[in-house]
């Protein structure tokens, strides 16, 4: 800590032709967090798994990022991230880890890029403590070990920004350029989350640069027209093909990339309507209250499951805590209550927020005594790029109706830059005995000690009392200790100074490593003791990832007569005994947010009949398994048909494409609910010879009611003796096992 007192220039002298020997073990811890045991992940998150196994097969399928081998429906992300992990996994073969492996780089990489950004301004502690505040950050391990979208939408952000501090510093028009055009290129990543960092990128832009107003507004709108081009770029291209030549886009309602872009992927994220129903109505996500209905109405069939839903009710009930402000924690996927303090809550407090009273105190100290008319430091211009980060995007978070808790890594860069810089702000402020300032340090190491505290009372059950006791004596005795020692000057002063960042980070860092020692979930990724179940909630209590979560959902064709499953944390926490309960009240029955972003109202129509190695993690998400009864069965009967069998939905085809290759049709695309088919299309295609076998479970009808209906009245039912495994537990469902027909039409 001594040495945060000299001089950023002669840090930066001293240092430049030298590697930093403090970052190589920040860079290590970060690369053992992303990287570890990855390979036991055989299938990462299924659906865009599925979509890379496609990919794979021809330019075609690779350009629209389409979900199957046939090129019928899309996934319902933009492809740039799945371009990367394709090309990835053509080069190291398709494994689950091969399409992590670019997540993982990028986490490893936004560690780097923090560093050098920060460095350069706060010096080179800044920089040390900011790449490892952004390295421990629970929530941005949790995302990089699986092949969700964000680790590398918040890696190419952070790209933007050292081109914009580029710009800003060489006084070049063309690194705004590129900044800006960058910011496109992560919209095609994630569409219009990527462009929640544009008042960072607007505000430092005005404030930074010399030059006049009229160049500036010039500027910002060339660069910003630019950004757009690039944005819509490949959705342009898309929708301006004709459907008959393409995939359906998924998750739109018209087949549309800017449809989903500003619709479904965009503001409904914002007001909560992310449900649809078969007419393209939207409806609110489901309310605390429907969850609560829901949950009241689950049961068991078995003693086992009684004890195991009991268990979970229990910690359920023990999550309904009251938030700071008020109002009970669970909230839709344990993303908690909208409100000031929802970053407070259970479920997203223990991703993002254990270094936030931090930033607090040190926002205080880095902008105490700024006048609004400047003169602005260089320093101060770039607190003001981050404050302008996350302010905007932990507004969203606090207000936000349907996301997932694993967004939050977009709050990370912003939290860490300003834990690192503060360290050093506060630190020489408390050294120097500058006034009520020097107060900031020991201020912010007591309170952030108390939230860690308020974090952990929950798991006390699955992380003890000592670790939570000792954070909360150690941080109170520093502070303490720090406040009475303020006019001295010693060699103990400035250790127990490193000491009080020690004590801050433990937690934070136990929370990272949770998704290894726990197992982690690739379809809804979170940090905790309950990390596997990918729900938030009490720590679960399986053994595996196959047990926790959706993963203890059985898959298609797999029944033994014992309706007993494993049960699995839902929504908000309650418990759902193997079984997918809909919202109370609402129309569109069986229908569940899931992490594509859409609802699923699938039931898991994939089973395996077969042991899974307990060296490999099938997380794929609700079933990752392939009842190979069913396989040898759809396979030995095809006859020439493009489509080796059809299904409601993505959930139930993806593993089935991941194992064989084979094109499976999503009927309704990831959720069920596409207009994708009608009945006469569905008469052609089985004319054609396409397709004849269908797998229906008796959810995720959504925009195919008509659809399956037809099927139902116009098919034969084979008799599951043919198909169903006998090896595992029942299937559960709101309709019971599911049901495969043949339909051939001359």
């Amino acid at each position: 800590m001594k040495h945060m007192n000299s001089e950023v220039k002669e840090e930066r002298t001293s240092n430049k032709n030298r590697i930093d020997l403090f970052l190589v073990p920040i860079v290590l811890i970060a690369a053992f967090l992303n990287l570890f045991k990855i390979w036991t992940d055989e299938y990462a998150n299924a659906y865009y798994t599925a979509a890379v196994k496609s990919m794979l097969q021809s330019f075609h399928n690779f350009f629209y990022a389409s979900f199957d081998p046939g090129g019928y429906v899309t996934i319902d992300k933009p492809p740039v991230v799945f371009w990367i992990q394709t090309i990835s996994a053509k080069i190291f073969g398709f494994h689950g880890w091969s399409v992590i492996l670019p997540q993982a780089l990028a986490g490893i990489g936004s560690v780097l890029l923090l560093y050098v950004l920060v460095k350069r301004t706060f010096g080179v502690w800044a920089g040390r403590f900011a790449a490892l505040a952004m390295a421990l950050t629970p929530i941005v391990p949790a995302v990089s070990r699986t092949n969700n979208i964000d680790s590398m939408l918040v890696f190419t952000l952070l790209v933007a920004t050292w081109m914009l501090f580029r710009a800003v510093r060489t006084a070049k028009f063309g690194w705004v350029l590129a900044a800006f055009a960058m910011i496109g290129v992560a919209f095609n990543m994630k569409m219009l989350q990527a462009y929640m960092v544009l008042p960072a990128f607007y505000v430092f832009y005005v404030v930074a640069t010399k030059i006049t107003w009229k160049k500036k507004i010039a500027f910002l709108t060339t660069a910003t027209a630019l950004m757009l081009a690039v944005s819509v770029s490949w959705a342009v291209v898309v929708d301006s093909t004709s459907a008959d030549k393409r995939p359906y886009m998924g998750s739109s309602q018209t087949n549309s990339v800017l449809e989903l872009a500003f619709g479904y992927n965009g503001i409904n994220r914002l007001t909560g309507n992310t449900s649809v129903t078969g007419s393209g109505h939207k409806q609110p996500a489901q309310t605390e209250q429907q969850t609560a209905s829901s949950e009241t109405k689950q049961t068991s069939n078995s003693s086992a499951d009684s004890s195991q839903s009991s268990n979970q009710r229990k910690s359920s009930s023990s999550q309904k805590m009251q938030a700071p402000g008020g109002g009970n924690q669970n909230g839709m996927f344990n993303t908690g209550n909208p409100g000031p303090f929802r970053l407070f809550q259970k479920g997203l407090s223990d991703q993002i927020s254990w270094l936030l009273p931090f930033v607090i105190f040190s926002i205080v100290g880095l902008f105490a005594g700024v006048k609004f008319k400047g003169p602005y430091t260089t320093k101060q211009k770039e607190s003001l790029f981050w404050l302008a980060w996350l302010l905007p995007v932990a507004v969203f978070f606090s207000i936000a109706g349907f996301f997932h808790q694993y967004y939050l890594i977009m709050l990370a860069p912003p939290i860490a830059a300003f834990a690192g810089a503060g360290a050093v702000a506060l630190w020489s402020m408390y050294k120097q005995h500058n006034g009520w300032k020097s107060w900031l340090l020991p201020g912010g190491i007591l309170t952030t000690a108390a939230l860690q505290v308020y974090i952990m009372s929950p798991y006390v059950s699955s992380i003890g009392v000592a670790p939570i006791a000792g954070v909360g004596a150690l941080g109170v005795i520093l502070a303490l200790v720090l406040a009475i020692r303020k006019q001295r000057k010693n060699s103990l002063t400035n250790y127990l100074g490193a000491a009080a960042m020690v004590v801050l980070l433990a937690m934070p860092a136990y929370w990272a490593m949770t998704p290894i020692i726990y197992g982690g979930n690739s379809m809804l990724p979170s940090a905790g003791p309950d990390s596997s179940s990918g729900m938030g909630g009490p720590p679960s209590t399986a053994t595996n990832s196959k047990q926790s979560g959706f993963n203890g959902m059985q898959p298609p064709g797999s029944s033994n007569g014992n309706s007993s499953s494993n049960g699995g944390q839902m929504p908000g926490g309650s418990s759902n005994n193997g079984q997918m309960q809909p919202p109370s009240g609402s129309s569109n029955s069986g229908q569940m947010q899931m992490p594509g972003g859409s609802s699923n109202n699938s039931q898991m129509p994939n089973s395996s009949s077969s042991k899974s190695s307990s060296s490999k993690r099938k997380s794929g998400g609700m079933n990752a398994e392939v009842n190979q009864k069913l396989l040898n069965y759809l396979t030995k009967n095809n006859t020439g048909e493009k489509y080796l069998f059809a299904t409601t939905d993505s959930t139930s085809a993806a593993p089935y494409i991941i194992k064989t290759g084979k094109p499976v049709m999503a009927m309704g695309g990831f959720s069920g609910s596409d207009p994708i088919l009608t009945v006469s299309k569905l008469k052609a295609m089985i004319k054609k010879g396409e397709v004849k076998y269908f797998y229906l479970s008796g959810m995720g009808k959504g925009g195919q009611s008509d659809v399956i209906t037809w099927i139902k009245d116009n098919s034969k039912e084979i008799p599951s003796s043919k198909w169903q495994s006998t090896s595992s537990s029942a299937q559960q469902g709101p309709s019971g096992n599911g049901t495969l027909y043949e339909i051939t039409l001359k």
